[in-house]
């Protein structure tokens, strides 16, 4: 049988039978759920090729099929071309429909969110990521199905029983990720092909309970029957595959979005959201012991995690130079880099991230590069510029601490815009340094000359955001200092259309070097497990020993004064609001730009209260001392964008799918 090659986002090349390329990515089977009859296609393709026999007849087949389910794990790297109409990669708008960020470019999808303009007739957006998913899980159900006709001596029966584990797990995060996107959705339990009749597909939304409760079980069946208990121990398929930890990982992510205010019963914007036969889909107002037990369940599965996998997943500890170092408290430790690269790897480092729990190996690193590299007029190679296009927003810029630890702004005043600034802190933001700002290690932070409200900050701060007056990265047509003043070097005036809207941009995953590195995608790590564990002990016992601890663990690997011990501590506040709302700060600044504050914001049901109002940047119009002034950048609405809607097409065909309130 001839084959080409097809490289998967897990990063190892499989070989891939035409038909695959034919059937898999072009048909899928659930006329129900928006593609339609099959039938035009069928009668097209000569019936030798539509054989799932012959594709299983082979190791290179059967693996080819396996890699095409894992093709539609996102690749957050490409969040600005989400228009795209491809069914893999489904990246999605998290970071710009934020409140972290800005494309400067007026066609950027997450302006349809943030303009609350989305609608359920988007063919890209909307579209594309449901077919997407909902194609993997009909893709996993077939593999599932079929393994077993490949001879054992192409694979053997511990192979299949592992890779029929890793099909169902994919399938439950692909669940996972149409509710967390579109809310509880239809669940395909049977078994259905291309001559499926239509009338059998008018299939109905499942219920919130019955979507995660059917996430969490496939995830445990998967670790029960065949997963891994660490994928880079196969030879064969190496990094990148679903094992344990994964499934793991993803049940307690599956369970913090059903403990939370959305999914719990608490949002009353979905207390009338039925099915046509009056089926409720969101539960009724929880009780508090109900909202107590369903955290519960989150610390019970992070407790496993943590104990399970202690000696697996470390936070990355480095000196200055990259190289490991055994803790914060080693005298070579260097928090901006140990921070750094827990989330920048190249793919020849990859073994050495022992963070990274999820990633996609195949991915647009050079499309994410691009968007966070200065468009700096003095360098004449394209390799060594981008397009200045991912701004970070001054919210984002102010909720980073101090080195003291303290929040530089505690709020706005009533217009808004003017900051609260919080005296303990240091903060000021008149001014230029003296000096260089370098960390302990020599790290230069900001060099003399710096406006004042850059100097002085965390560690995390001069690794995240790239400001006017800081030393781009050395190296090859590196050096230089950032300025994104009108005529700056990097500024509007020559930027056209490729210049910060905010006069900032995203640092986080840059490097030294040319804007084509070929780096790994960082889906989860280690502080995901750690926030998630965190918050369900809060919801528990805000006093919990175990809470400060692991909030402690990412201060001190910050390189930051702790809560109630070390130097300079800070002292911890008692009450459930307080604690939460500094969980809040911390993962805001630990997690920034990774795709959790989309979804954080709308679980916990503050997206109106942080979304439904400007977002603010310097001032790119202005030169010297008047780029300093915080400038709105753009109006945003938020009333209904809790979730996608469901796209009308799939209304259209299956007449028992409801569509979300608002839409």
């Amino acid at each position: 049988m001839k084959t080409i090659k097809f490289n998967n986002p897990t990063g190892y090349h499989l070989k891939i039978n035409p038909l695959i390329q034919s059937l898999c990515l072009v048909c899928l089977l659930v006329a129900g759920l928006g593609l339609g009859s099959c039938s035009k296609y069928f009668d097209q393709v000569p019936q030798d090729r539509l054989s799932m026999d012959e594709v299983f007849k082979t190791r290179s087949g059967a693996l080819g099929y396996l890699g095409n389910v894992y093709t539609y794990i996102p690749d957050e790297f490409n969040q600005r071309q989400v228009h795209e109409t491809v069914l893999y990669r489904t990246p999605g708008p998290w970071t710009a429909a934020s409140d972290e960020t800005e494309y400067v470019s007026p066609g950027n999808k997450a302006k349809l969110i943030n303009y609350n303009t989305l609608d359920a007739t988007d063919e890209t957006m909307v579209k594309w990521r449901w077919k997407s998913w909902y194609t993997g899980i009909q893709q996993a159900s077939e593999f599932i199905a079929n393994i077993d006709k490949t001879p054992s001596d192409q694979v053997s029966t511990a192979e299949k029983v592992q890779w029929k584990a890793e099909a169902k797990a994919l399938s439950a995060i692909y669940y996972f990720y149409l509710v967390r996107a579109y809310g509880p959705i239809p669940l395909l339990k049977e078994k259905y092909t291309q001559n499926t009749p239509t009338e059998e597909l008018q299939l109905p939304r499942n219920t919130v309970d019955e979507c995660f409760s059917y996430i969490v079980s496939q995830l445990k069946e998967a670790q029960s029957e065949g997963l891994l208990e660490s994928a880079t121990a196969d030879a064969v398929t190496g990094y990148g595959r679903i094992d344990q930890a994964v499934a793991q990982a993803f049940i307690i992510e599956a369970l913090t979005f059903r403990a939370s205010w959305l999914f719990d019963g608490q949002s009353s914007y979905y207390a009338n959201q039925v099915n046509t036969d009056g089926t409720r889909l969101f539960p009724e107002t929880p009780s508090a012991a109900q909202i107590k037990s369903n955290w519960q369940k989150v610390a019970d599965e992070s407790v496993i995690f943590l104990n399970k996998y202690a000696s697996r997943f470390k936070l990355m500890y480095t000196d200055k130079a990259g190289r490991s170092v055994a803790s914060a408290d080693d005298a070579g430790f260097d928090p901006y880099e140990s921070y750094r690269r827990a989330v920048r790897t190249a793919k020849s480092e990859i073994s050495n991230n022992t963070e990274m729990i999820f990633y996609r190996i195949d991915n647009s690193a050079g499309t994410m590069e691009y968007d966070r590299m200065p468009n700096d007029h003095r360098i004449s190679d394209g390799n060594y510029k981008g397009g200045s296009l991912l701004g970070a927003t001054q919210e984002q810029v102010d909720a980073y601490f101090m080195a003291n630890g303290q929040s530089p702004i505690t709020g706005y005043k009533a217009d808004g815009i003017t900051p609260n600034i919080n005296e303990a802190s240091g903060y000021t933001e008149d001014g230029y340094s003296k000096a260089d700002y370098r960390s302990a290690t020599g790290q230069l932070y900001a060099p003399a000359g710096t406006r004042m409200m850059y100097v002085n900050r965390e560690p995390r701060f001069y690794a995240d955001i790239t400001f006017t007056g800081q030393k781009w990265f050395d190296g090859t047509n590196g050096g230089n200092i950032t300025d994104f003043t009108y005529s700056g070097a990097c500024g509007k005036l020559y930027g056209v259309n490729d210049y910060s809207s905010t006069g900032y941009l995203v640092r986080k995953c840059m490097g030294a070097g040319n804007r084509n590195q070929p780096l790994i995608c960082v889906l989860m790590r280690l502080p995901n497990i750690y926030f998630n564990y965190i918050e369900a002990l809060a919801h528990i016992n805000p006093q919990s020993e175990e809470l400060w601890k692991y909030l402690n663990i990412i201060r001190k690997r910050a390189g930051i004064p702790m809560y109630g011990e070390g130097p300079g501590a800070i002292a911890r506040p008692t009450s459930f609001d307080d604690v939460m709302e500094l969980i809040r700060k911390e993962k805001r600044v630990e997690l920034a730009f990774e795709n959790t504050r989309y979804f954080d914001l709308r679980r916990w049901g503050l997206a109106t209260a942080f979304l439904n109002k400007p977002v603010h940047g310097m001032n790119v119009n202005g030169d010297g001392n008047d780029f300093f002034v915080r400038s709105e950048v753009v109006d945003r609405y938020f009333n209904r964008q809790y979730f996608f809607p469901i796209p009308q097409g799939e209304i259209d065909i299956d007449k028992n799918l409801v569509q979300n309130i608002g839409y």
